[in-house]
């Protein structure tokens, strides 16, 4: 318990780090190029709009200069013409994720999981250090590594194995394994982990949720390429990554 307490506390205090220290404006709606009207998505070819969502999101990525808003906006009307290629071809769309998801990527945008949108009034926000999460689908089991670094170095590392739902584009996950300052590596039970990784800000309060439940915590897979890779988290947030690797 001690140690247990111990690892916590060394959480929180990497969560101090990646904490905004600005508050952007709470999200109001508006019309965008994107979703201007009704009728233009429902004419639009998806892979237009596909397209389109991610100039803007690559753009984002690059500069992270681009709009909140827009990047929320870009990021729904990709998942929401992504859904309807699934939909098409579900096996080919989930292998294309297959085949693109293996690297590394840093997270560029986060809207928070629902509970964090809740207290922060809708609140969206660009991440503000370098949090780096690795999939590796080539190897058995697969790895996911997901940590917060600073000078060149892991404050908070998580790691673990996942399982594609090709039926569902659903990434099953669970970490068992969280090293501090890139010194201590210790094995934890999966409860320890999701409290730890609520705490640090690298997961959501609803993992522990499942934990409880006998399921894994997850990933609704939105699109990945050589790019960009976006997402929806279990908690109900969506997220922007970029390749670095």
């Amino acid at each position: 318990m001690k140690r247990f307490l111990i690892l916590l506390a060394l959480a929180q205090y990497a969560a101090a780090f990646t904490t905004p220290q600005t508050r952007l404006p709470t999200r109001q709606p508006h019309i965008s190029a994107l979703s201007s009207t009704a009728t233009a998505t429902a004419t639009t070819n998806p892979d237009t709009e596909i397209a389109q969502a991610k100039q803007i999101l690559t753009r984002a990525a690059e500069t992270k200069l681009e709009n909140p808003d827009t990047v929320l906006d870009a990021l729904e009307c990709l998942e929401r013409n992504c859904k309807a290629k699934f939909k098409q071809d579900p096996a080919a769309f989930s292998q294309d994720i297959l085949d693109n998801i293996s690297g590394e990527w840093r997270l560029i945008f986060t809207t928070g999981t629902k509970e964090r949108q809740k207290k922060s009034g809708g609140r969206v926000n660009y991440f503000p250090l370098k949090a780096i999460q690795k999939f590796d689908a080539n190897t058995s089991p697969k790895i996911i590594e997901n940590g917060i670094y600073a000078w060149g170095l892991p404050l908070v590392r998580f790691s673990g194995d996942w399982d594609f739902d090709s039926r569902k584009r659903k990434l099953e996950f669970d970490f068992d394994l969280i090293e501090i300052f890139g010194l201590i590596k210790i094995k934890l039970g999966r409860k320890d982990v999701a409290k730890i990784g609520a705490a640090s800000g690298l997961g959501s309060a609803n993992n522990e949720k499942l934990v409880d439940s006998g399921r894994r915590a997850f990933f609704d897979w939105i699109s990945a390429d050589d790019d960009i890779a976006t997402a929806r988290g279990g908690g109900g947030g969506l997220a922007l990554w970029k390749r670095v690797d």
